[in-house]
């Protein structure tokens, strides 16, 4: 008896130690994607944002509101609204596999619709690896939901 519970712990423990690196591998790419969304939606860069986003995005924004990835990037082009700072903050990723869930906090501040804004939102983004012929193995994010923090 204690010799199989020896042998699964061992086994477990090694099956963790293998997928640690994948795991870590995979972190470290969506943690950079992250910051790229963020630089990219400073700049008003939707080319980048939709190589990063799926096209079956589903947005819920601070407000509530549910945005489709084609709403979230015409929202780059209104001219009454930029943003002048954005920063990612105390992000984890929970990798589970070929899909990750990233959390953190988005500091943003700017002007929206004409009215000046600073705003922190805590987010869920929900990234997964892409399976089909064209851009196998790379990550798209598919969901990404944002509530906004009082101050």
């Amino acid at each position: 008896m204690k010799q199989g519970l020896i042998f699964i712990l061992l086994t477990a423990l090694f099956a963790a130690a293998q997928n640690s690196p994948d795991a870590s591998v995979s972190e470290t790419k969506i943690m950079a994607l992250e910051n790229a969304w963020g630089q990219a939606e400073k700049l008003d860069d939707s080319k980048a944002l939709n190589t990063l986003l799926d096209d079956s995005l589903v947005y819920i924004r601070y407000d509530g509101s549910l945005w489709s990835k084609a709403q979230y990037l015409a929202s780059l082009n209104d001219r009454s609204s930029h943003e002048e700072q954005a920063v990612n903050e105390n992000m984890t990723a929970h990798v589970y596999g070929d899909t990750v869930l990233v959390t953190g906090i988005y500091r943003v501040k700017g002007v929206e619709k004409g009215k000046p804004y600073s705003r922190r939102e805590r987010f869920i983004d929900t990234w997964v690896q892409r399976k089909g012929i064209q851009r196998k193995g790379e990550w798209t994010c598919v969901a990404s939901q944002v509530t906004l923090i009082s101050h």
